[in-house]
C-alpha cells in the first residue's frame, strides 16, 4: 500500500509524553501513514505496554546509548513514505497537523524541502513560527542578549506560508528522497544543533524551508517534568560541544576563539549558580546548572566527540 508520511518518534521510556502524542496522530490524521517509534532505552514493562496498547505502530528498539541523530536515524533509514514527519514525542495535535502539511508542500516548487508548523506552549503561546539564520556571531549576541531569535522578522513570525530558514526541530515535514540525499541527520551531533546543521545542509545544497503558520501543535518541552534532572549534567556538556563544532565551521582559529568565549560564559554561569546552590543541602536546579556548567569547561578543549562526553557523565550518573 501507498505510504504519504513515515512518522517518526523518539521517546526515551517515557509513557506520560508518548500516549498523548499518537493518540492525537491517530485522531487527527487522515493521509495514509506509518508510525516508527524508537523505544529507547525502555524498561521491559513500559515495551510490552506500548506493544499491548498501540498494535498499530511500529517499534524499534534502541537498548544503546545514541543521541537523537542516531536514534532518528534508525527509523528514516526503514521509512517507506514519500515525506517523513519527524516529531518529538512531548507533542499534541489539536489540529490536522500532518495533512495540512502534506497539503502545503505539495503545492510548493520541489525545491522545497521541509515544511514546518508552528509550535506553541500549553498556554497558546508561540513557541517557534519560523527560526532565523544563525552562525557564531548570533552565538555571542545571544549570551549578551543582544540577538533574540524569537524577534526576528526575516525568516519567521509571518502569516500564511513563508520560507523561513532553520527548521523546528520539534517538528517538520521532508520530502523523504531529499533527506534520503543529504544524508538523514548528521549523528556526530548528539542532542543539538542537528536540526539547525540538517537546515544548514539543505539551504547551501539549494533547497529551502517554509513554515505554515496557520498550521500548529502544542509542544510541552518537557513539562511532564519541570524540574532540572541530572541528566542534564551530562547532555549540556554534550550539546555545547556540538554546537562549538557546528558554529566554528571548521576553522581552528575561529574554534579556539569562540571556545574561549563559551568557557568564560560557562565559568561565569558556574560560579553563579554554584552560589546560587551552595548553601542548600540536597541537589536542587542552581545546584545541578552549576555541575553542568563546569563540565562544559572541562570538555569544551577535549578531543571526545559529544557521544562521548555524554557517555562519560552518563556513566558516572549510575543509571
Amino acid at each position: 500500500m501507498k505510504i504519504d508520511v513515515s512518522i517518526v518518534i523518539i521517546c526515551m521510556n517515557n509513557l506520560r509524553n508518548l500516549y498523548p502524542c499518537l493518540n492525537s496522530i491517530k485522531l487527527y490524521t487522515k493521509v495514509s501513514y506509518e508510525v516508527l517509534v524508537v523505544a529507547y532505552l525502555f524498561s521491559p514493562e513500559n515495551l510490552a505496554k506500548i506493544k499491548k496498547d498501540f498494535s498499530w505502530i511500529k517499534i524499534i528498539v534502541s537498548n544503546e546509548i545514541r543521541g537523537f541523530s542516531e536514534n532518528n536515524n534508525l527509523a528514516l533509514r526503514q521509512a517507506k513514505g514519500k515525506y517523513c514527519f519527524v516529531v518529538n514525542d512531548d507533542t499534541e495535535m489539536k489540529m490536522p497537523v500532518i495533512d495540512e502539511l502534506v497539503k502545503t508542500i505539495e503545492t510548493l516548487p520541489e525545491n522545497v524541502a521541509v515544511v514546518s508548523p508552528v509550535t506553541k506552549y500549553p498556554n497558546g503561546n508561540v513557541q517557534f513560527c519560523g527560526r532565523p539564520y544563525k552562525n557564531w556571531q548570533t552565538i555571542i549576541k545571544q549570551d549578551l542578549h543582544l540577538f533574540n531569535e524569537k524577534k526576528d522578522h526575516v525568516y519567521s513570525n509571518k502569516k500564511g506560508v513563508f520560507k523561513s530558514y532553520n527548521i523546528i526541530g520539534a517538528a517538520f515535514l521532508i520530502r523523504t528522497e531529499t533527506f534520503r540525499n543529504v544524508g538523514w541527520f548528521d549523528e556526530y551531533y548528539f542532542f543539538s544543533p542537528e536540526d539547525i546543521a540538517l537546515s544548514t545542509k539543505l539551504n547551501k545544497m539549494g533547497y529551502s524551508c517554509y513554515v505554515n503558520a496557520d498550521v500548529f501543535l502544542i509542544h510541552y518541552e518537557g513539562m511532564t517534568g519541570k524540574s532540572l534532572s541530572m541528566i542534564q549534567t551530562a547532555t549540556r556538556p554534550a550539546m555545547v560541544k556540538g554546537s562549538l563544532h557546528f558554529y566554528s565551521e571548521g576553522k581552528k582559529v575561529l574554534y579556539a576563539v569562540l571556545g574561549i568565549w563559551i568557557w568564560m560564559h560557562s565559568f561565569f554561569q558556574f560560579v553563579y549558580h554554584g552560589m546560587q546552590g551552595f548553601f542548600k543541602k540536597k541537589p536542587n536546579a542552581s545546584y545541578i546548572l552549576s555541575i553542568g556548567d563546569w563540565r562544559v569547561c572541562c570538555t569544551l578543549f577535549s578531543k571526545k566527540t559529544p557521544k562521548q562526553i555524554f557517555e562519560k557523565y552518563y556513566n558516572m550518573l549510575g543509571v
